[in-house]
């Protein structure tokens, strides 16, 4: 169905930046500048940069950024690496395809790893921390920091939904030893197709990354270092991601601006919890907007009917998957969120009018 209020908007994204766009495609392809040119460098060294890191790797997929990291800080067969349930599974596939076990804990109130629940989890097979920067706001990295070096830990970051979110003024991704994105097309900063990239000051996990990306190969060389993957940024990706970077700043803002609204509009809603949590430390960039509520699944159809699409991440506990062959956990938060969390539309162009139109038709379902 065509929505009032969709939850993003591609069409209009492309249009609005259509004349940067085309032109980055239309160089890529003048050129021939089709796999592993400059323009992916020049977007790797811009993105490094954006995010205070030495190096920067385009991959395919924020997937591949977090397996890459994985493997390029040594994490293997008999490491346990602790993560959270409450995340895309991408997150604990990675873990599993480098033949680590994953062991999951517990979310806070804010969606994000309960540093208070770690260190229970830690065993002599500990291995890593992986912590999920969920919906643009970054896990408390000074508990979590402490904990790795406490128990000489590696940390990678999933910072796939965090990019320009900040802790202590410092950029998601740029605390463990290397932080993972996504590109994919709905993100604050997305293709138009998939894509991640890894960030670290590692040079040795860099050079690993860079080596997997392209079937193990070093280019300068052809010689083959490993047996890798295809899973190289493409050019024509990295020249748009180029051309839409200098653009996410104001995104961010125009994201917490929307937030600033539905706040103002549900505020008063006893049964809402809302997504405000303390920022004196945080910056969130609001890649989702999240409501909980035990009424979930009746407003959610109440929303449809009236024209605004939502969207429900992760309806039941990954756990409950049989062919991931998880081990089965009690995290009770973990679980109430599966069961109460609605996101509502947040994206570059989602409009005033459009947030005012959304709170309005809450409002009237729970009146």
């Amino acid at each position: 169905m065509a929505y009032r209020v969709p939850f993003v908007d591609p069409r209009k994204h492309y249009q609005a930046l259509k004349t940067e766009i085309d032109g980055a495609i239309i160089d890529c392809l003048t050129k021939g500048d089709l796999i592993y040119r400059q323009q992916l460098r020049d977007f790797e060294q811009s993105l490094a940069q954006f995010l205070g890191a030495k190096h920067a790797v385009g991959v395919n997929s924020g997937y591949h950024a977090l397996l890459f990291a994985l493997m390029g800080a040594g994490i293997g067969p008999g490491d346990e690496v602790i993560t959270v349930a409450h995340t895309f599974v991408a997150t604990v596939s990675a873990i599993v395809h480098c033949g680590a076990t994953p062991v999951l804990v517990d979310v806070g109130p804010d969606y994000n790893m309960d540093p208070g629940k770690v260190e229970a989890a830690i065993t002599p097979r500990t291995k890593a921390l992986l912590p999920v920067h969920l919906n643009g706001r970054v896990c408390q990295m000074d508990r979590l920091m402490a904990l790795a070096h406490k128990h000489n830990l590696v940390v990678v970051e999933d910072a796939a939904q965090a990019l320009g979110a900040r802790f202590d003024g410092r950029m998601a991704g740029s605390f463990g030893d290397a932080g993972c994105f996504s590109f994919y097309p709905f993100k604050a900063l997305g293709g138009f197709g998939d894509g991640g990239a890894l960030t670290t000051d590692d040079p040795e996990i860099a050079r690993i990354a860079t080596l997997l990306r392209f079937n193990g190969e070093d280019r300068e060389t052809g010689e083959y270092h490993y047996h890798g993957q295809t899973a190289l940024l493409d050019n024509v990706q990295a020249a748009v991601l180029s051309a839409k970077l200098p653009h996410l700043p104001e995104w961010i803002e125009h994201r917490r601006a929307v937030a600033a609204g539905y706040r103002q509009g549900l505020e008063r809603i006893e049964e809402l919890r809302l997504p405000h949590f303390d920022e004196s430390r945080q910056f969130d960039s609001f890649q989702n907007y999240v409501i909980r509520t035990r009424r979930r699944d009746g407003l959610r159809e109440h929303l449809r009917k009236e024209g605004v699409e939502t969207l429900v991440h992760w309806p039941k506990p990954m756990w409950e998957h049989p062919g991931l062959k998880l081990l089965r956990r009690s995290l009770p938060e973990t679980e109430a969120v599966c069961r109460e969390a609605l996101s509502l539309p947040m994206s570059a162009e989602t409009t005033s009018e459009q947030v005012d139109y959304t709170t309005q038709k809450i409002r009237e379902f729970f009146a």
